[in-house]
């Protein structure tokens, strides 16, 4: 069953000549952040092309339950009036967060360190996650977590009446963990420190500082620290959210594999910790070109185009590439099965504690299309076959996954027989207008009967 009613099956068949320009949703990581950090500014914030994805929805809803007024102006453009650092109200309902692990984990660091108390949950998919990783360093501060065995949601989380600064060093690679704890030290006193071993996205970063928050970032011993002083008075912005690299993944990659395709994607967000995919597809062979870079809102911006590519050959992805490309390498172990020979990607321990399991899910599905997979705990092996040589023919398990279940999709487009997905509607959640979208540049996608 899908996230939000009835499953919905979907079945994708062999296409030629993908073309045309794909308006992929705004930048989901930044959309959240910008109705958070919005949400704790003194002021009105606008927002030019929120993505209007469930999982975004759901953070909306959230801001509006702690207190900020939030407004739907029509066509992706938003406003939030904000409460102030410090300013949140204690929530009356339950925050329901959906499918968003991102969501709910920097609304929890946002609101830990008030002296306010709230009740998170979301659906099966985020039920069943670990919420540990986050919970624990926001102890530090003082706040006080409660939920099911293991840290699971629903998860009650007391806030730190008089909170603490911290100085933490990431674990494991994961810029929701380093979020949490930097929105966590807005209403700390004094300096907040978080270590990162390995660079994340840094959207947060970005946005803070733009904000009008105090924050550094340095070096010290190869590792990367960022400092934040704590009891800013955030300013309202007026922002443009660039276009998701994510969502523009899917295109993308579609394009390569699909006979005759020449696809733009323009406006495409190229922050650096967020564009090792296109990176990486370059290093395969692909026809993947950059046009118009510029930037826009302190970010870096360029239209993609991508050609079909039937050279492509498999490689060892760089393990230090896996924080900017975590949540495409479902996809683009589509794009390995249709080149010649190994990918092999390694250092995505990650993978198995997302929406699902990733690892074992995009395994599953490919071998059932007829590909050869290797995996272990923390990396993965497709076996390439090259263009024109996959079999297809699967009925593949999304399993509550957004991404597992655009990414057999665009299987289904290049593979000799049609791939099913059991259930896509959770693609809902961070890509509401895939199906169409996909559509209009010519696939073949429609919906089954159960």
């Amino acid at each position: 069953m899908s996230s939000h009613g009835d499953p919905i099956p979907m079945t994708s068949r062999k296409t030629r000549n993908l073309r045309g320009t794909a308006h992929v949703p705004g930048d989901k990581s930044i959309s959240h952040r910008s109705l958070i950090l919005g949400a704790l500014s003194v002021g009105e914030t606008t927002i030019d092309g929120l993505l209007e994805g469930q999982d975004v929805l759901d953070t909306a809803s959230a801001m509006r339950a702690f207190g900020a007024e939030v407004t739907d102006h029509g066509g992706g453009r938003w406003s939030v009036h904000g409460v102030g650092v410090g300013g949140f109200a204690e929530p009356d309902q339950v925050i329901d967060c959906g499918n968003s692990g991102t969501g709910v984990r920097l609304i929890m660091g946002a609101m830990a360190t008030s002296p306010i108390t709230a009740t998170f949950t979301g659906d099966a998919s985020l039920n069943s996650r670990p919420m540990g990783r986050v919970t624990d360093p926001l102890a530090l501060f003082g706040a006080q977590s409660y939920g099911r065995e293991g840290g699971r949601l629903p998860l009650t989380i007391v806030g730190a009446a008089d909170p603490v600064p911290v100085r933490y060093e990431v674990p494991v690679p994961s810029a929701q963990v380093k979020s949490a704890v930097l929105l966590a030290g807005l209403n700390a006193p004094g300096q907040t420190v978080v270590i990162e071993k390995e660079a994340t996205r840094d959207h947060t970063e970005r946005m803070l500082a733009g904000f009008g928050a105090e924050l550094s970032v340095t070096e010290e011993d190869g590792k990367r620290v960022i400092t934040l002083t704590g009891q800013p008075e955030l300013q309202p912005q007026s922002i443009i959210v660039p276009r998701d690299p994510s969502s523009a993944a899917f295109p993308v990659c579609a394009a390569l594999i699909v006979e005759g395709s020449d696809v733009l994607v323009p406006n495409i967000g190229l922050n650096p910790t967020r564009a090792g995919l296109f990176y990486t597809l370059q290093d395969m062979g692909a026809d993947l070109v950059f046009e118009n870079p510029r930037e826009e809102g302190g970010e870096p911006v360029a239209d993609l185009r991508a050609r079909f590519s039937p050279d492509m050959k498999g490689i060892e992805v760089p393990p230090d590439r896996a924080a900017s490309m975590i949540d495409e390498y479902p996809v683009l172990s589509v794009v390995a099965a249709f080149a010649e020979g190994k990918t092999h990607m390694p250092g995505v321990k990650e993978l198995r504690v997302k929406e699902s399991d990733r690892i074992d899910a995009m395994a599953q599905g490919l071998r059932a299309a007829g590909l050869t997979v290797d995996e272990g705990e923390d990396w993965w092996t497709v076996h390439g076959l090259g263009h024109g040589k996959v079999p297809g023919g699967a009925t593949v398990e999304s399993r509550l996954d957004h991404r597992i279940a655009m990414s057999f999709l665009v299987l289904g487009m290049a593979s000799e027989q049609p791939v099913k997905v059991d259930d896509a509607g959770p693609i809902a959640t961070s890509f509401p207008i895939f199906e169409r979208l996909m559509a209009d540049l010519g696939a073949r996608i429609e919906r089954a009967n159960g």
